[in-house]
Formats: structure tokens, sequence, C-alpha cells
């Protein structure tokens, strides 16, 4: 069996995202992963790469920085800030200067690949990077009964699963992996919508929304807010 026909069968399942304006490039990069197994999709432009990051579920996303509409740092920024789940973000562009690569690692990026590129070491730099990320994201991350797996945005207390919404989850996520330390209203606001901050009341809301899922059902509560502190999971 041959390395392309090995990787056939065991990345069938991975889904990625290209952002690319360019419809040639784009059509290269479909004729040569789509026979190896990758699923994709495509966006045209910036916004649109944005809707479906936040929609749908990608092991990776190829990113243009040059892009209508919303440029591709912009693209990486807002899914860092908005996105329920750490996608990894591999930028494919002609903008070469080093100023370039760290404005794009700066804004989230993985990796970063220049124009002109062969598509063989794309395929490869997006399979590692997607690899990488389901095996960091397998652990999942568990406080007395309460756990949540990052991966699958799966939530279960106490042996029952528990459906969140995006903020809320990411509400969540950040609680656990600061537990025990508590956080303050503005450093979950900072980290969950980051430059584009949102209102009290809205994060309010979203904290109610997550009280209520995990709270309300069980005869415990767990989330509790500090006064004057913040909010914290009293888990033992």
């Amino acid at each position: 069996m041959d390395k392309h026909s090995s990787m056939r069968k065991m990345d069938m399942q991975f889904k990625v995202l290209v952002v690319e304006d360019n419809l040639e490039i784009s059509r290269n990069i479909a004729e040569y992963f789509e026979p190896r197994g990758l699923v994709l999709d495509f966006a045209y432009d910036g916004k649109q790469g944005v809707d479906l990051a936040l929609q749908n579920y990608y092991d990776c996303i190829i990113l243009d920085i040059m892009l209508p509409e919303m440029d591709g740092l912009a693209v990486c920024n807002t899914l860092r800030n908005k996105a329920s789940r750490h996608i990894p973000i591999i930028m494919l562009t002609a903008r070469d200067a080093l100023d370039d690569k760290l404005a794009g690692f700066e804004t989230g990026a993985d990796d970063y690949l220049t124009k002109p590129f062969a598509l063989e070491e794309l395929f490869v730099r997006c399979l590692a990077l997607a690899k990488r990320h389901l095996l960091n994201c397998e652990k999942t991350l568990q406080l007395g009964d309460l756990s949540l797996n990052a991966q699958t945005q799966q939530v279960k207390r106490g042996g029952q699963e528990i459906i969140l919404q995006p903020i809320p989850l990411k509400i969540l996520q950040l609680l656990m992996e600061h537990h025990p330390r508590p956080l303050s209203r503005s450093e979950l606001s900072d980290k969950i919508w980051g430059d584009d901050p949102t209102d009290s009341d809205a994060l309010r809301s979203h904290v109610y929304q997550l009280r209520k899922a995990i709270d309300k059902p069980f005869d415990t509560a767990i989330i509790k807010t500090i006064h004057s502190v913040g909010l914290a999971l009293d888990i033992a």
C-alpha cells in the first residue's frame, strides 16, 4: 500500500474549511485533498469563513489573509474570541515578510505557509495540525462529578449529559480550567469577546443559562458568585 492509500484509509474523517477567494487555488486544493479522504467546505470571503467556522465543526482551517469583506487576520482573531473550541488554523498567503508572519501568529494562527506552495506540503501540515489538536483534546476536564470534553463539546454532571450553547459552554470551560481561582466578570468578558466586548447584561444572561443547565436540575449548586470578586466553581 502506498503512503497516499494509507492516508486515505486513516484520515477520511477529517473535515477542513478552506477560506480562499482565488477559485483556482481552491479548486487545486480540492483536487488534491478530496481523493485523499478529507472533506472540504469552501468560503470565498472572510465573513463567510467566520460564519461557517462558528456554525460547523472543522478539524482545520486553511485561511488566506487577503480576503474580501474581512481579512484573514480579522477572521483568525474573531474565531479565537468567539469559537467555543480551539480550531487549528494554517494561514496560506502570498504575504511572506517577517512582520506578516508575526502578525499571523499573534492573532492566533497555528501555522503559516506562503504562496506559491506545494499541495503535498499543505496537505501534510494540515493533517499534522488536525491530528495534534485531536490528541491534545482527547483529555476530558474532570472536577468531581462534572466533566467537559472540549473536542466533542460533551458536558456531563453526575453521568447526565447536559446540552450547552457556545457561550455558556465557554464560560464553563474557563471556570473549570481556572478552578479553584474565581474569574471576574470583566476577565470572563475579555476571554470570550476579546476586543469586541458586549454589555454586562449579555454576560449575565449567558451565566443564567449556564446555571439553569448545570445547577437547577441538581440538589447542589456548584456555580457560586463571590461578592466583589467574580464566579467560581464550588467543587472540592
